[in-house]
């Protein structure tokens, strides 16, 4: 049987069955309950069993791309505290975009260090075991969009939205300190514990995708161009400068 309550179990997905081996032992050695799946179907079938606290995906799959699979996770909504790292051999910025758009929390290009990798799914572990830090224990409330930081959960007019653990450390972040913009850099430390000097897409694939999934309330999510983003304390219909009335 699977362990399907251990919080740090491993699901690692790929098509090298001498990468899949050597993973396996080396997140053993760093505490970590490790599943492996060569196939996509054989992935999901899996995750849907375990629910793991991390899938390590690979791109390159025979059958069913990685992206595909990355796609079908992110739309199980039993899997949505499951954080998620790409692994590609392609260098191509494309490649990444996809995966970031499609839901995915982080990336580590092939050939990399066992190290290097342990460190990055500790951090991606880290955001998705404290979604919101230091946040309200109540309910964030602006306009129609509401955020219960205590339970992890998100509604745009009474409708839930889904978001992933960073997703959601990001909208929270954004909506605890709303009105102030926030620099690309400042989000990157923050949200993804990277530096913020770090040259990358990660914030702005994150953002679009958080904006598409809130709907009517991602208007609110504005973009100042050449320094970062801030959620807008008002509604994007209503005026910024509301007519004084006389006599006052």
């Amino acid at each position: 049987m699977f362990n399907v309550h251990s919080p740090e179990t491993i699901l690692v997905v790929d098509d090298e069955e001498d990468l899949r081996n050597l993973l396996r032992h080396s997140l053993k050695k760093e505490g970590f309950e490790v599943q492996v799946a060569g196939t996509g179907p054989e992935a999901l079938a899996i995750a849907a069993d375990i629910k793991p606290a991390l899938i390590l995906l690979d791109l390159m799959l025979p059958g069913m791309q990685g992206t595909e699979v990355c796609r079908r996770l992110r739309a199980d909504a039993s899997l949505n505290g499951t954080a998620i790292i790409m692994l590609t051999a392609r260098g191509d910025e494309l490649d990444r975009v996809v995966g970031f758009e499609l839901g995915a929390d982080d990336y580590v290009t092939k050939p990399f260090s066992t190290r290097e990798l342990v460190l990055r799914i500790r951090a991606v572990l880290r955001r998705s075991e404290a979604a919101a830090p230091n946040s309200p224990t109540g309910d964030l409330q602006l306009g129609a969009l509401r955020i219960d930081a205590a339970a992890h959960r998100v509604w745009v007019d009474d409708a839930e939205v889904q978001l992933t653990a960073t997703e959601f450390r990001l909208l929270t972040m954004l909506a605890r300190r709303s009105g102030r913009v926030q620099t690309r850099g400042q989000l990157l430390q923050e949200v993804w514990d990277m530096p913020p000097d770090l040259s990358t897409r990660t914030v702005d694939t994150h953002m679009k995708r958080l904006r598409e999934k809130l709907g009517p309330a991602g208007e609110r999510i504005e973009t100042v161009r050449g320094v970062g983003y801030r959620l807008s304390p008002l509604s994007p219909t209503a005026p910024a400068n509301p007519t004084p009335r006389s006599g006052t």
